[in-house]
Formats: C-alpha cells, structure tokens, sequence
C-alpha cells in the first residue's frame, strides 16, 4: 500500500510518498536524488529513541554517512538558538551544498531543520520524514519553514521546498491520542477550505481514523495532500489562493504565541482559530449557521477544543492579529467559510467586531 503525489513546482518538483514501511527503506528511496555522501538527520528525543535507528541503518546500507543530531521535544524549542546549535553541528560534520538535512519528525522537527537547510551555505537539499498525523498531511508539504519569536509563531521563515517527503503511516501507531487528535484538525481544515465531499467522508469515517484504521487514514493523508499540492502548486509563496490554508491559523498563532507555545498544540490552536473564524463569517452574514454547527460537532468529536481560553486577554489576542502574516498596512485580514469546500480571504475586517468575536460577545 503505497501512494506517490507530486507537488507540481516546475524544476522543483517533488514527490510525496505515502505507505506502510517507508521509512526502513528511506535510503533506497533517496539513492537516486541528486545528494552528497553526508546526511544530517534531525530529530527529537521522543521520536528519536523510536526510529532514529530504523532510519540511520537505512542510510547506512544505501552507502551515507549519516550524523544523528536529537533536539528536545516541544513547539517551544523551535527557537534562532537552537537553530545556531544546529549550524555548529553542520559545520562540525563537514556539510556541504550536496549534503541533505532530514528531517525525522513532526511540525516542529520539520519547521527547524527545514529552516537550516534553507539558510546554512544559502541552501541545502532538504528530505522530510514526518512522524505524526499533523505533520504529514501539513507542515512537511509545501515549503513553509521557519522558527518562532517571541512575539509571534513562524515569523522568521521562507519558503523551501524539500526534494522528497516520505509518509510511513506505520509510525502513527505510537502516536498519543492527543497528537493524533491534533492532526485531525488539519485534515477537518481540508474538508472545509476545499471539498465539502472530502468533509462529509469524514464526518463519516470519524470513528475509523480515531481507531486508527490504516486503510481510512491511508485514504485521509492522500486526500489532505492532493488539496495542499494542488494549492501550494498554484500559489507556492502565498501571494493569493494559497492564504486559504491559514483557515483557523490566524486566531489560533495568536492563541499559542500568548499560551508560551506549550498549552496547546498547533492542532488544538487550529481548531480554537476556526470555530472562531465561523462565528465570525456567520456574524457577518457569510456562513450558514447549520453549516458552523456541522464543523463544531466534528471537531467536538475529535475531543479538540473549541473556545478561546478566559484567561487570554482580548487586547492582547487582538495585538497578535495585527502581526499576522496576512495582515498589510494595519488592516486585519481572515479567512472566513462562505460554504463547506469554499472559503473567502476578507483583508480588511472591522477592529471592533474581532473584539467582539474575543469577548464572546459576538451573536
């Protein structure tokens, strides 16, 4: 069972391979791709001590020399400091404009190592091999790689394809529910942005990708990374059509910037972002409230939360907004559902009615 997508770049074309057992066979899938002998493989400790082994023995047999760098575990490492650390470990190993950095991991992993090639010699091949459901129907396809500041998630970043992305769906078996809960919010994020018939399949199927049913889920990632690679191929450095992706991630960046990058994770900010990116498109008179409720069930299902935290302040939350990403010249912009499968970017949406939607007084 194994499915191959390309993303369609021109002469940066790369395919996305999905399918049980992949990753002890990384090295064969790569022996091809136009590389140097020296490999970096980046990961965490949790991920690590699982499959780093699996995958190192990998290289080894396709003849790389393969150097194994583990970071620590947390969207809250994703930091320019660790990102130095791990020059110092590129130039140690001796890197060169030929040596590709893997990625062995999630959003996190993927977003820092992504971000290294991108900058160490101005430029490595990048290879990812994403570990979790978010990441591998998200973060690892599309090129989006940065680190976070203080004062805002993904600010600091570019936009850097990776030459092969390898999804072994064998690897979600060791994932916590809560992680694969946070995927989910991605995949319902699809459903939504693109294809309402993609979304009524899920709220079919719900039961079955909780119980991690292999077939379902095969079918999940397939369908998440053809809506993406059909986006990210037609828009590639968001100047239009590929901002719908940000659907939820506007209020959700602002959600986990003020929570220290450690209460939720990115899912569980995601779905927070896009319950509140409906009631704001209802209040506005471009969503159908049954169509809202839709969304919020299925979300509700997936055990996700729903409701911007009481203890975030609305002034604080709306500062964040104005460092959105999609935010120019001082004006606020969200992406709003107008139907399930259609989605509209408004660039300029009233100050007051945001207050309003955080200060849950929005009706």
């Amino acid at each position: 069972m194994m499915n191959t997508l390309i993303v369609d770049l021109g002469e940066r074309s790369y395919p996305i391979y999905t399918g049980v057992g992949l990753l002890s066979q990384v090295g064969n899938y790569i022996e091809n791709l136009p590389i140097g002998e020296k490999v970096l493989v980046v990961s965490n400790r949790t991920v690590g001590r699982l499959y780093a082994e699996k995958l190192m023995n990998s290289l080894s047999e396709s003849g790389k020399q393969a150097y194994l760098v583990v970071i620590e575990d947390g969207e809250q490492y994703k930091t320019l400091d660790l990102a130095q650390k791990l020059y110092d470990h590129a130039f140690n190993f001796g890197l060169d404009r030929k040596s590709p950095i893997i990625a062995l991991g999630g959003g996190v992993v993927g977003d820092l190592a992504g971000f290294v090639a991108a900058t160490y010699l101005r430029g490595l091949p990048f290879i990812q091999v994403p570990t979790t459901l978010l990441s591998q129907v998200d973060s690892s396809v599309g090129g989006k790689v940065a680190v976070n500041h203080p004062r805002g998630k993904n600010i600091i970043g570019s936009f850097y394809q990776p030459i092969c992305v390898l999804a072994d769906i064998e690897l979600l078996q060791t994932l916590p529910g809560r992680e694969l809960q946070s995927g989910l919010a991605e995949v319902i994020k699809y459903g939504v942005i693109s294809d309402a018939g993609f979304f009524s399949w899920l709220e079919d199927n719900m039961d079955q990708l909780l119980a991690g049913d292999q077939d379902i889920t095969s079918n999940a990632i397939k369908q998440s990374c053809r809506i993406k690679a059909d986006i990210v191929a037609r828009d590639e450095k968001e100047s239009g059509l590929r901002e719908i992706l940000n659907f939820g991630h506007t209020i959700g960046h602002a959600v986990e910037t003020l929570s220290g990058y450690s209460r939720f994770t990115h899912g569980e900010a995601v779905s927070i972002g896009m319950v509140a990116a409906a009631r704001l498109s209802v209040a506005r008179g471009l969503f159908d409230a049954g169509q809202m409720e839709r969304l919020i069930k299925l979300l509700e299902r997936v055990n996700l939360p729903l409701e911007i935290p009481e203890d975030l302040e609305p002034a604080d939350l709306l500062s964040c907004l104005y460092h959105d990403k999609k935010a120019v010249d001082g004006k606020l912009a969200f992406v709003l559902p107008i139907d399930l499968g259609e989605i509209y970017v408004e660039k300029n949406v009233d100050p007051s009615m945001v207050i309003k939607l955080l200060e849950k007084e929005l009706g």
